[in-house]
């Protein structure tokens, strides 16, 4: 097969058969599965997917030819059984198997027994997964080969003078089984938690460590090589703001990369030392953590396609999922990539909580909706905002997976525009039902440091995480919203009300008492709203000035007094039970309606410890009856691949512990009771 054609047929496809592809199952799940269906419809390739149980309703499932169940919830149950995945292969008639990332993507024996049963590899070769699979090993590899390396340290051989270092898991990346550690005695309980971490996402405990750099640049490098002795660095790539050292923001190009003179060469003549010491083909990037001089060194290669392989796309034109479809058919690339042009932004759009700990957060995702999206799991050839994403409305995020919702990537000629523009389109999101870090992502594309280029690993600790994860709606705006709310929600009742549904809710021919609803926001606490409906439109307590213009269960319009004069603004309303949510230029608004009465036996006693996530007990800190410190932790749960330590909320006695290693919590639920030690002093005192 001929890959030399024009530059639009071999990205775009124009009809073309790739080899003696006709079926690909796509051993993934969410949102890279569906990436890699767009292409292969895009080429007339059929599509197999595979699921779990959780995932039986997921778009992924609906939207191929053919999809073939795998019993069971967790990863290790189902999408970490190579065995089940080939077996549904042969059962769909797919003839190859394309990973995606994360999972079995780099896990050399699941890519032999494709082989074996006689599918198509969609990936690199063996030997060369092998050999960039332990991260110990492809350092001193890299190292031989004259690629720069940060060298590895030997876990039981640290001592003070290496601090501080990062615990790292050989298997696997994406942050799983990462930690800093600055104090020694912290060394060996983090190595323990790393390993844990490791075996349970990727099936390999093997954690090695390296001097951690507190700041520096992440900088990685798209590599693409056939199996005619062709290997392209395609572009490079920024993605230095993370957190949990999982990247959060990426972009192409780098600005440090643009900045310094000569480094790109350097970077992409390194990129292809590494790709060829190894017999590389196929798509794969190879990581360097580089300093603000431009001296960079060698982290690891991800020998599989990257969660952040879009803005490379949008800034060369070249669909690489099609890519890496026509080298496993053995296509050839032309000598060189296209040139790079504009710039483009990714952000990972995460259901979790910025502000409390990155909590990740599980339930149904009522309503996601980007307004500014300009196309979907494809090229950008002007300024415009993509969208890739692994769930609709209606989808249930549950405790299995990584909480990732979607990636919104923008693209511009300029780094500012593209940055502006991805703001926007966050900014006027409809996200509704989870807690996400969409307000973050907004704060940081807007922030002056990031806007100039500064950007390094430490972009969270340097700008303050507090300030940078603040609601976009500030406190006023949200008392406004939710005025807009219990208006919206006033002409809900009315619009159902089977008497009197057309009559104005509350008027009457004489003044009477305000009309009271009551809110809690997460990150303001109760709202009370009172209000009257008059003959010109409604008064509302504490809002002197603001004038009601338009009115239905689902939009609100007021006016609202401004420096020089009445602003309109418009407020958009949906409800889902007892969740309000209100979107509008002000910034979005989620809140609790309460009801009038409460429950005595929803109270929740003083000290309690709620489960933030459903999730499985791993260990446990403390007993019962014992003293315990502000901080301490008390129990570990383990949730969407990841270890969250749940803490006293304050000094005390543990007067209760609710729950058992292995025993799996709802979200909610008490799992302890701290008694503070005001609180026994005031009982002591009485």
């Amino acid at each position: 097969m001929n890959m030399t054609a024009s530059r639009s047929d071999s990205v775009r496809g124009g009809g073309r058969v790739t080899g003696g592809l006709s079926n690909v199952l796509v051993a993934n799940r969410g949102e890279i599965a569906r990436r890699v269906f767009a292409t292969c419809r895009r080429m007339g390739l059929g599509t197999v997917a595979v699921y779990s149980d959780a995932d039986a309703a997921a778009p992924h499932v609906g939207e191929a030819d053919a999809a073939v169940r795998l019993p069971g919830n967790t990863p290790a149950e189902t999408y970490l059984r190579g065995e089940l995945i080939v077996e549904a292969a042969l059962s769909a008639g797919a003839d190859a198997i394309h990973p995606g990332y994360g999972f079995l993507s780099e896990n050399a024996e699941f890519a032999r027994a494709v082989q074996a049963a006689g599918l198509v590899w969609i990936g690199p070769p063996i030997e060369a997964i092998e050999q960039m699979g332990s991260k110990v090993a492809s350092k001193k590899m890299m190292d031989a080969a004259g690629v720069p390396v940060l060298a590895e340290l030997d876990p039981a051989e640290v001592t003070e003078a290496h601090l501080p270092v990062l615990i790292k898991a050989s298997a696997g990346g994406g942050g799983r089984g990462m930690r800093v550690v600055r104090e020694l005695a912290d060394l060996e309980p983090q190595i323990a938690a790393a390993r844990r971490e490791a075996e349970s996402a990727f099936g390999d405990p093997t954690v090695f460590c390296e001097r951690y750099l507190e700041t520096g640049r992440h900088i990685e490098v798209q590599v693409m090589a056939d199996t005619h002795g062709t290997i392209w660095s395609v572009g490079e790539r920024e993605c230095s703001i993370q957190r949990r050292h999982q990247k959060v923001v990426e972009e192409a190009p780098s600005p440090l990369v643009e900045r310094v003179d000569g480094m790109r060469e350097r970077l992409f003549e390194a990129a292809r030392l590494a790709a060829g010491a190894i017999g590389y083909t196929g798509a794969g990037t190879v990581e360097f953590l580089a300093d603000e001089q431009g001296d960079f060194f060698f982290l690891e290669m991800n020998t599989r396609l990257q969660v952040e392989h879009p803005v490379t796309e949008c800034t060369t034109g070249l669909d690489l999922v099609r890519l890496q479809l026509e080298v496993a058919a053995g296509g050839a690339l032309p000598a060189e990539p296209p040139a790079m042009r504009g710039h483009s932004i990714e952000v990972r759009l995460y259901a979790e909580d910025p502000a409390h700990d990155w909590q990740p957060q599980s339930g149904t995702v009522h309503r996601i909706d980007i307004p500014s999206v300009t196309t979907e799991f494809d090229l950008l050839d002007r300024a415009g905002v993509r969208l890739d994403t692994g769930v609709v409305d209606g989808s249930v995020v549950g405790v299995h997976y990584d909480p990732m919702l979607a990636k919104v990537i923008s693209y511009a000629e300029t780094r500012t525009e593209a940055a502006r523009l991805l703001a926007s389109a966050l900014q006027r999101a409809r996200i509704h039902g989870l807690v996400t870090n969409r307000d973050l992502l907004v704060r940081v594309l807007r922030h002056p440091a990031f806007l100039a280029g500064d950007t390094d690993t430490a972009f969270f600790e340097t700008h303050g995480l507090d300030s940078l994860a603040e609601p976009l709606a500030w406190e006023s705006d949200e008392a406004l919203s939710l005025v807009a709310a219990a208006l919206a929600d006033a002409a809900d009742k009315r619009a159902a009300a089977r008497v009197g549904g057309g009559l104005p809710s509350g008027w009457r021919n004489l003044p009477s008492q305000s009309q009271r609803k009551s809110y809690e926001s997460r990150t303001s606490g109760v709202h009370e709203v009172g209000y009257r409906f008059t003959r010109d439109g409604a008064t509302i307590d504490g809002h002197e000035g603001v004038e009601l213009v338009e009115l239905s269960p689902e939009r609100v319009v007021l006016n609202v007094p401004g420096e020089r004069g009445p602003v309109r603004r418009v407020f958009t309303v949906a409800r889902y039970g007892d969740l309000v949510c209100v979107d509008s230029p002000l910034g979005p608004v989620s809140a609790r309606r309460l009801p009038r009465f409460s429950d005595p036996a929803d109270q929740v006693a003083t000290g309690s410890l709620l489960a933030p996530m459903p999730g499985s007990v791993i260990r446990l800190g403390a007993e019962v009856g014992s003293r315990v410190d502000a901080g301490q932790p008390i129990l570990w749960l383990e949730a969407m691949k990841m270890e969250h330590t749940i803490a006293a909320p304050a000094s005390g006695v543990l007067s209760a512990l609710n729950v058992t290693v292995g025993q799996q919590v709802d979200i909610g639920a008490v799992l302890a009771v701290v008694d503070p030690d005001d609180a026994v002093n005031e009982n002591q005192e009485q």
